[in-house]
């Protein structure tokens, strides 16, 4: 028998997933166009019981913080009143994003402005392409698509090292990130991806099943 307390829950949680899934996206879309000359990375959000706390990650967190902290206030005040917070209930930190050549989300943001300011593609994804590999990566994907300069859409590739694709190893060794550009021309897609030298902070998998060693015999 089906009691009709459950489906009032689960439709509650799916309201609550819902709710927060476009609150993280209005906020990531805010943040990104507000911090992009702070080379913004993505955002963290923690639901606490007094307050919402709300972690942004950037390569310069110094100008995030502003002189004195005024930038990181004013930020707070405009997301307390864009998103209905009451004062107080949004809890503003920073986070130093210290390789910057190995967050896909900083180079996406840093292709982005590129292009923005009038930079042609192919030399904006191949610097993008050069400073991830010269910062360590295995592999790195670059992969912009839209109007670039004819009338018609088309999407360009620039790749570099070694990439994987599929598997558990790729969700942890794989650093992925999405952007949009809008051009007088028309909307234009950037996807970054980096294989990183490591496996993700907190990742199941240990080495790549494709890495093969072979012991020395025992004597």
């Amino acid at each position: 028998p089906e009691f009709p307390g459950i489906s009032t829950m689960l439709q509650s949680a799916k309201k609550r997933v819902v709710s927060d899934g476009l609150f993280y996206a209005e906020l990531n879309k805010f943040l990104s166009s507000e911090l992009a000359e702070e080379s913004y990375a993505g955002v963290e959000i923690k639901q606490t019981p007094t307050a919402t706390e709300i972690t942004i990650h950037a390569t310069r967190v110094r100008d995030v913080h502003g002189e004195n902290g005024r930038r990181l206030r004013e930020l707070t005040t405009l997301i307390e009143k864009r998103f209905g917070f009451k004062k107080g209930g949004v809890i503003l930190y920073t986070h130093k994003v210290l390789e910057k050549g190995l967050c896909a989300a900083a180079q996406c943001e840093s292709l982005r402005y590129k292009l923005e300011m009038g930079l042609p593609v192919r030399r904006a994804c191949f610097g993008i392409l050069r400073y991830v590999m010269e910062s360590g990566a295995r592999g790195c994907e670059v992969i912009v698509s839209g109007k670039l300069r004819a009338q018609r859409a088309k999407a360009q590739k620039f790749r570099d090292g070694y990439l994987l694709r599929t598997g558990q190893a790729a969700e942890d060794y794989l650093d992925v990130a999405t952007r949009h550009l809008s051009m007088r021309q028309g909307s234009i897609g950037i996807k970054v991806k980096i294989m990183l030298p490591q496996p993700k902070k907190g990742s199941a998998t240990k080495a790549q099943p494709d890495i093969i060693i072979v012991n020395e015999p025992k004597l």
